[in-house]
């Protein structure tokens, strides 16, 4: 990570933070872009590095923070896609503006963020993209929607990389599991009390280091506490013939 800038979206807590500060030790140039200027300009000056205030479901805000970095750095090396929010809504409580309050930033902000970096990803010839999933979006989760757009984060790493291959660009999906974040901390005792084990997130940030760094494309990664990364294998479809 010497001398490599990296973007990180949802950059000022949990996850986001932990790689902020991970990267910025190893002597990388890092770019947050978060709704919450406050910690995100703390977590900036901590590692030496530049906020930008952005709303990721904005498409126009994503842009404008891969700029940012382009203006500050000279290039952009990394992209951690990672901003996510709990879902708004389930099934018993349904109301529209919840549900696209819930996927207009775990998926619409990975796919702007997404378009917006590959200018000038391409222009360069090399980058790697880290996109955010969730062990939920393996599996499944009470959390309906928020495992809905998790699911397609998946399939959304594994089909655009074929397709940024020739440009030298690889994505992949990393999927925590339970991670001792803010967005959680309603939840911590219960989980606890459940013996349910939360995850740090620094181990988090190590393994996003790992995936953004490896030779691969178009793979998904799974990493929960006190186990080590695993590679998970896409299904084996068969295409029926007439």
């Amino acid at each position: 990570m010497t001398g490599a800038v990296t973007l990180i979206t949802g950059g000022a807590s949990g996850i986001g933070a932990a790689t902020a500060r991970r990267f910025g030790r190893r002597g990388g140039r890092v770019v947050i872009a978060d709704r919450d200027s406050a910690a995100g300009e703390a977590v900036a000056a901590e590692v030496g590095g530049l906020f930008v205030p952005a709303d990721v479901g904005e498409p126009a805000d994503n842009t404008r923070a891969v700029d940012a970095a382009v203006e500050a750095f000279g290039r952009l090396d990394n992209v951690v896609l990672n901003a996510g929010v709990p879902g708004r809504c389930g099934l018993h409580d349904f109301t529209v503006e919840r549900y696209r309050d819930t996927l207009r930033t775990n998926l619409d902000g990975v796919v702007y963020g997404l378009h917006a970096c590959l200018t000038p990803l391409r222009r360069q010839g090399h980058g790697s993209i880290a996109v955010m999933a969730s062990l939920a979006g393996l599996s499944g989760s009470p959390d309906v929607f928020y495992a809905a757009g998790k699911h397609a984060l998946v399939g959304l790493a594994r089909s655009a990389a074929p397709a940024l291959a020739a440009a030298g660009i690889r994505i992949n999906a990393l999927c925590p599991g339970l991670v001792d974040t803010p967005a959680l901390a309603l939840h911590r005792r219960a989980l606890r009390e459940h013996r349910l084990q939360l995850a740090d997130p620094d181990a988090v940030a190590a393994a996003v280091e790992t995936v953004l760094a490896g030779p691969g494309t178009g793979q998904v990664w799974a990493t929960q506490a006190g186990r080590p990364l695993t590679l998970v294998p896409a299904p084996e479809v068969a295409l029926a013939a007439d």
